[in-house]
């Protein structure tokens, strides 16, 4: 495990302090903190609320352009706006979409596209079927940080994000997703000290700016699956990672109970023979370290689906449940999801680009998502 960054028993001592303090929201706020906040306490808790409901999670929508055209490329279909908003309505209009979505994370073009009919917006659309609408306000993983050569990054979009977050909320959405992005290389001993330093700081920055203007924070520290490492590797740096960033999340007075936690689930690197086995250890791991790390304020945790397949994402979360069950305990957040293509990729097969297939797009959504519903509830 050389080069693997870890906690010194200094470090285990601040976090545990650091979560004792952190089990309610009893942090002080600066007066004018505690102002700000009052003008959309009925909003930041009602979307809270929403996000946090048993059996339903998140649809990640919010691809950016190059990536949705990557996945439009698969199927054969043109990355053009009228494509990707049919391709986004064709989701959001889906029968029974509500019973298993709560929210849906929005890239900023979509949360201004008009309906295919024109009557209204897609946002819109949303509100109808008490589905909260949500955005990406992150400008990508593009500032370099730790040594030249090891291609750590920090992400772009604090200049001005308090002025997009009031822009947004008056768009209609009612929460936002920063993602930074970590990676394993235990040869090189990444990340870095210093990556996870700067991106755990940023996502504390964004979280407080976001309830600052109304906004519920999603805050992803992500650690890409790349690389062969195991999974005792993974357990480590997601253990490290999610320390720093509620060090930081405290050091900012972000209020906790007004916040979601979006992570990668514990899991061996995509290059490892064992990525898509193991599940026992993944979901007992994943459970070890979100026990140990993540505040009882916090309301919910919702899991990025971070490269695995469909059927991993739903297996691995159905278990988690199942094994807490068995220990006679319940969760102290909602654990839940919040996936992109473990949602969409069945979908985008059966629609194919052909409209006249949106149905059978809808049909294969539904059925992922209701699977996802199900093993959120440890019933699958």
């Amino acid at each position: 495990m050389t080069g693997v960054v870890w906690n010194t028993n200094e470090d285990e001592k601040k976090h545990r302090h650091t979560l004792r303090r952190t089990r309610t929201s009893s942090r002080s706020l600066s007066l004018r903190e505690a102002r700000t906040m009052a003008g959309f306490d009925d909003a930041l808790k009602s979307t809270r609320a929403k996000l946090s409901e048993p059996g339903k999670g998140i649809l990640a929508a919010d691809e950016s352009t190059g990536t949705i055209g990557k996945r439009f490329q698969s199927i054969g279909v043109e990355n053009v706006e009228a494509n990707r908003r049919f391709w986004r309505e064709t989701l959001f209009t889906a029968k029974d979409v509500e019973k298993y979505i709560s929210g849906v994370i929005l890239f900023e073009e979509t949360l201004y596209a008009k309906s295919e009919d024109g009557t209204g917006t897609l946002t819109e659309i949303l509100r109808k079927k008490d589905i909260v609408p949500g955005i990406k306000v992150d400008k990508g993983a593009t500032i370099p940080v730790g040594k030249d050569g090891d291609g750590e990054t920090d992400t772009d979009g604090m200049d001005g994000l308090g002025e997009r977050c009031a822009t947004f909320y008056k768009a209609g959405a009612r929460f936002a997703k920063w993602r930074a992005v970590l990676k394993i290389d235990v040869e090189k001993a990444l990340p870095s000290a210093d990556a996870v330093e700067a991106n755990a700081k940023s996502l504390a920055k964004y979280a407080k700016i976001c309830q600052e203007n109304g906004l519920v924070p999603i805050v992803e520290p992500e650690i890409v699956p790349d690389g062969k490492h195991d999974v005792e590797v993974s357990k480590t740096v997601t253990k490290n990672v999610l320390t720093k960033v509620f060090e930081h999340l405290n050091k900012e007075n972000v209020n906790l109970e007004l916040m979601v936690l979006k992570p990668n689930m514990v899991t061996p690197g995509s290059g490892n023979e064992e990525s898509e086995k193991d599940d026992l250890k993944v979901a007992e791991y994943t459970n070890e370290v979100l026990l140990a790390c993540v505040p009882e304020a916090v309301p919910a945790i919702l899991f990025l689906s971070g490269g695995q397949s469909e059927d991993a994402a739903s297996r691995r979360l159905n278990l988690m449940h199942k094994m807490q069950k068995e220990s006679d305990k319940t969760f102290p957040w909602t654990l839940s999801y919040s996936y992109g293509r473990a949602l969409q990729a069945s979908a985008l097969k059966a629609w194919s680009g052909d409209n006249s297939n949106a149905g059978k797009g809808q049909e294969a959504f539904i059925e992922k998502a209701k699977s996802c519903s199900l093993a959120s509830l440890g019933e699958l």
